[in-house]
């Protein structure tokens, strides 16, 4: 763990700061924002789908900084936009394709600090323990002031380190910054921020703070005045009701130790309808996948899912510590949501989706086959992250960095359906959770539910979805004697693989437990669908792993049908959300063996298959 260790430290800052002096009397209202609507050129009564990154960290972050990120949340913007931002390990990152929306959320604990350590104009650079700090030269001794600093930072002397006056100054300039560079009906901003909570077991208890206006708070509620959620959406609560409108946005839970979706508050009381309520009030989306690792599923929690083995990073977040499964996954969340909504009349995990990418680089993962990882100058080369073999093998014999990035993902990103490209269409997208995630291409999914849909193959039958139906993120009440029927619809990405399979995912509550199903409704390459398995062929896409090319001429453009449950039953509650697979393709991991003259490790997948999900839709048993 040469390097891991180091980032293990972020989170015992959480834990030792918990008890410093209270800062809430800094954090005050404004004036609520003119929300005054903006008809853009690209305006659609059926709604467009725009694709952004709600998580995305520069230089006044705590962790960001010391590991050598310098941009700017206005680079990070530009970046966005189609501009070239320079790596901490010194070469270009620049996107395909422009994104739509982006947020800058920089982690609110110590804002700014260690970045005004290395200015020798700041009261901060003066102190102690920031010697050195503006001489910064290579990742070795980054790290070793980074250990010195979590090493102070854990004694009665922690508070010097907070300037009110540097952590002002920060967060004003990345409030300027997203309202700088917001461009309704061409490119959208957020005000936003991390709000970073672990437990005493570095359970993983982080949410992205997004807010709907170009108004803030004077400073971010953060970690530092409590680690307990709820005590944020206290706050978000108290921010609402003067007119600052955000919601929070739940990341790795896969880390989480299972406290993420416990069935428990956090001191440790049953779940009730109060709860419920505010946690709903305030988190509506869940981050389903992200640098480190997906949150779909888990083999353990889905054994009848085949592709449930998706890029599961184990660990607790900074950690070699094992995460327990039981309460990190999202469709385990969304499962027991319905089934305490039957049994108690509540549900506190009623969560749409989003991916996003958590990078400490100011720009975004990467893909692929262009992949930039995460922590700036310690997974910038390939046998840092653990990829390609060391030099010379450790001390106990392993050929590779011993860690946890070669678990790391090339992922991901939100998508939304959206009237338009401007702050309040997105965002409303957001709170009636008509979202999706995607693992890092830019595949489209639309997901609708109603009695009355017209047929996929009918001219228009979006237009009548909305009319007739719900769509991802809803609610359809059942009725007693008509099934439903849903629109399942996904475009690939043009520079991404074609599409192999779309599927539906249903969770139901029978017999008092809810119990899931996974159904492939329709299939590239004229495969017809197994009645008895509900599957799809094999398709014959490969990849061919010497030079990562793959199978020419096979998959799909587009996947879509109208398709009804074969098992369904109107006195249940379920939820369905639908889920599109590309044809497999070359992991990061290859892409780096390949590219080093090595052959890929045998204990990371080789391939995977990049895919979509959307919001869940929710059926209430008939009256």
């Amino acid at each position: 763990m040469r390097k891991a260790g180091t980032v293990v430290a972020i989170l015992l800052l959480l834990q030792a700061c918990s008890d410093r002096e209270d800062i809430s009397e800094e954090i005050k209202s404004v004036d609520p924002v003119d929300e005054t609507p903006v008809s853009s050129p690209d305006y659609n009564e059926s709604r467009n789908a725009y694709f952004g990154d709600l998580h995305v960290h520069t230089m006044y972050s705590f962790d960001a900084f010391i590991f050598g990120t310098t941009a700017s949340p206005d680079d990070a913007y530009a970046f966005a936009k189609g501009g070239v931002i320079r790596h901490p390990g010194g070469f270009d990152m620049q996107l395909d394709v422009p994104l739509d929306f982006y947020a800058v959320t920089d982690h609110a604990f110590y804002l700014g600090s260690l970045r005004a350590m290395a200015d020798p104009s700041t009261d901060l650079s003066k102190h102690e323990i920031a010697a050195g700090m503006s001489n910064l030269s290579d990742a070795k001794n980054r790290r070793g002031h980074f250990e010195k600093i979590i090493a102070f930072l854990r004694t009665e002397r922690r508070a010097e380190l907070l300037d009110r006056k540097v952590y002002k100054e920060a967060w004003d300039d990345i409030v300027a910054a997203a309202n700088r560079h917001n461009d309704p009906g061409k490119f959208t901003t957020f005000v936003a921020y991390e709000y970073t909570a672990s437990g005493d077991q570095m359970e993983n208890l982080h949410r992205n703070v997004i807010f709907r206006g170009d108004k803030a708070p004077n400073l971010p509620f953060s970690a530092i005045d409590s680690l307990n959620p709820e005590r944020l959406w206290e706050w978000m609560d108290e921010q609402r009701g003067k007119g600052l409108e955000a919601l929070a946005i739940p990341h790795n839970s896969n880390g989480s130790n299972g406290e993420m979706f416990k069935l428990l508050d956090f001191a440790g009381n049953r779940l009730n309808s109060a709860y419920a309520d505010q946690r709903m009030r305030n988190e509506p989306l869940v981050e389903i996948t992200q640098v480190k690792g997906t949150s779909d599923t888990h083999p353990a929690l889905s054994p009848t899912d085949e592709w449930a083995d998706f890029e599961i990073m184990p660990y607790r977040i900074a950690t070699t510590m094992d995460s327990a499964v039981p309460g990190s996954y999202v469709r385990e969340a969304l499962m027991n949501g319905i089934e305490l909504k039957q049994k108690k009349g509540f549900n506190p995990f009623k969560f749409g989706v989003i991916g996003s990418s958590d990078t400490h680089n100011g720009s975004y993962a990467g893909d692929e086959d262009n992949y930039w990882s995460k922590v700036g100058l310690l997974d910038d080369e390939p046998v840092e992250r653990g990829s390609v073999p060391l030099p010379e093998p450790r001390e106990d014999g392993g050929l590779y960095t011993d860690g946890y990035f070669r678990t790391w993902s090339a992922a991901g990103l939100a998508g939304v359906w959206a009237d338009e490209n401007t702050r309040g269409a997105i965002y409303d997208a957001f709170r009636r959770k008509e979202t999706f995630a995607t693992s890092g291409p830019r595949i489209k999914v639309r997901f609708f539910a109603g009695h009355d849909l017209a047929a996929i193959e009918s001219k228009d039958p979006i237009p009548r979805a909305y009319d007739t139906g719900v769509p991802m993120g809803g609610d359809l009440i059942a009725e007693k004697n008509r099934e439903p029927a849903f629109l399942v619809w996904a475009s690939r990405d043009a520079n991404s693989a074609p599409l192999q399979r779309l599927q539906v995912i249903k969770a139901t509550v029978r017999d008092g437990k809810s119990i899931e199903q996974v159904f492939d409704v329709a299939c590239s390459d004229g495969g017809e669908i197994d009645p008895e398995t509900h599957r799809c062929p094999d398709n014959g896409a490969r990849v061919n792993l010497e030079d990562c090319t793959i199978s020419d001429g096979v998959g799909a453009t587009e996947l879509r049908t109208t398709w009804q449950d074969p098992d369904y039953d109107p006195s249940e509650y379920a939820l369905y959300y639908m889920r599109v697979l590309e044809n497999p393709t070359c992991r990061w991991s290859t892409w780096d063996a390949i590219r080093s003259g090595v052959q890929p490790r045998e204990d990371l997948n080789a391939t995977i298959q990049e895919r979509a999900w959307s919001s869940p839709i929710w059926i209430s048993p008939y009256e």
